[in-house]
C-alpha cells in the first residue's frame, strides 16, 4: 500500500495532488489531515493543508488471505481463483481434498462462506457479499435443488398439504423460489430464522 504526503492551498488541492501521484480516485484512500490551511495578513504569514493519503488495503486480497488461512487451519492445500464482479467477491477453490472444505450438502462451504461474508465486510466501507464455490459444486446442487422442488411441489398438490424443506442458506432458497414462482397450483415462502430458515411450499387449493 502507498501512502503520500503533500501539501496545498486547500484540502481539495491536496488531496487531488496525491490522488495524482498515487493514480486512483478518492473512494481508494484514507485521508489524514495533518495540517488545515490558513489565510496569512495582506499575502504574508499563511499556511498550506499538509495531508496525508494512503491506499485503502485491497478487499480482494485481504478477504483471499483470510480463506486462505482457514482453509489450510482445516489441514488442506487448495487453490483459490477469485474476480469481483461490483460488490460480489466470487472465489473458486480446488485441491485434493476439495470434499472437506464442501462437506455433506454443502454444509462446511456455506458455514465458511457465511465466516467468509463476515471478514469481507470488517475489510470494506461498504457492503460487499461473498460467494464460494469448489468444484462447481453450486450448479450440481443448484440441479439437486430443482429436482427436489419439482417432487416436493407435486407431493404438496397431492396431499394438499404444506410442505417444510430442510433449512437452507438464503441463495438456496432463492434457487427454489424462482424455480417453482411459475408453476402451477403451489406457491412459496420461506419460514424461521437464520441459519434455521426454510422453504415452505404451499399448495392453492388445500
Amino acid at each position: 500500500m502507498r501512502s503520500v504526503t503533500v501539501t496545498g492551498k486547500t484540502i481539495e488541492e491536496a488531496i487531488q495532488d496525491a490522488l495524482n501521484q498515487i493514480g486512483t480516485v478518492q473512494e481508494n484512500v484514507d485521508v489524514e489531515v495533518l495540517d488545515e490551511p490558513k489565510k496569512g495578513f495582506l499575502g504574508f504569514g499563511g499556511k498550506p493543508a499538509r495531508i496525508k493519503v494512503s491506499e485503502k488495503p485491497d478487499i480482494m486480497e485481504q478477504t483471499r488471505a483470510f480463506l486462505e488461512k482457514v482453509i489450510r487451519n482445516m489441514g488442506v492445500e487448495a487453490s483459490i481463483e477469485g474476480r469481483r464482479e461490483d460488490r460480489d467477491l466470487l472465489f473458486t477453490l480446488s485441491g485434493e481434498k476439495i470434499a472437506i472444505v464442501i462437506g455433506k450438502r454443502g454444509q462446511t462451504l456455506n458455514s465458511l462462506q457465511y465466516l467468509t461474508n463476515l471478514a469481507a465486510n470488517r475489510f470494506s466501507d461498504r457492503f460487499v457479499r461473498v460467494v464460494l464455490d469448489a468444484e462447481n459444486y453450486r450448479e450440481r446442487r443448484e440441479d439437486t435443488l430443482k429436482k427436489l422442488a419439482d417432487r416436493l411441489a407435486d407431493k404438496a398438490m397431492v396431499t394438499k398439504k404444506d410442505i417444510q424443506l430442510e433449512p437452507m442458506p438464503s441463495l438456496e432458497r432463492k434457487v427454489i423460489h424462482l424455480y417453482l414462482k411459475d408453476k402451477k397450483g403451489i406457491t412459496t415462502h420461506s419460514d424461521g430464522k437464520d441459519p434455521h430458515r426454510r422453504v415452505v411450499i404451499v399448495p392453492r387449493n388445500k
